[in-house]
This record gives structure tokens, sequence and C-alpha cells, in this order.
């Protein structure tokens, strides 16, 4: 049997909720990587969604 991974919170690497952090882990990325993309991805979406999406994910994902 192969560990299944599961998406949850960054204990060890978080800015302001764990939620970059944890997506970093799941896809083994660098997590400034994902950050700078989220951002990126921010800025060309108007923020907005962005920001909904950061904090529906802060709720959803559940801790370590």
């Amino acid at each position: 049997m192969t560990p299944t991974k599961r998406l949850t919170k960054s204990s060890t690497d978080r800015m302001i909720a764990g939620v970059c952090g944890g997506l970093a882990e799941y896809f083994d990325m660098d997590p400034t990587l994902v950050r700078v993309g989220y951002v990126l991805l921010s800025i060309l979406l108007t923020g907005f969604p962005g920001i909904i999406a950061y904090i529906i994910l802060s709720f959803v994902m559940p801790e370590v």
C-alpha cells in the first residue's frame, strides 16, 4: 500500500494561514514559487477572486 497524500495547511512553512505552504508541500514545489504564482494570478484576475479563494481555503483546509 502506498501512503496517500493529503492536502493540509503547512505547519512548518506558513506566512499567513499556511495555505500556500500546504499547496507547495502537496505538489512537492518550492513554497516561494507557489506564493509568487498565487500573487501574480491574483493580480491578473483583478485580485478580489484570489483573496476570496485564499480565505475560503484557510477555513476549508485542515490543520496537520
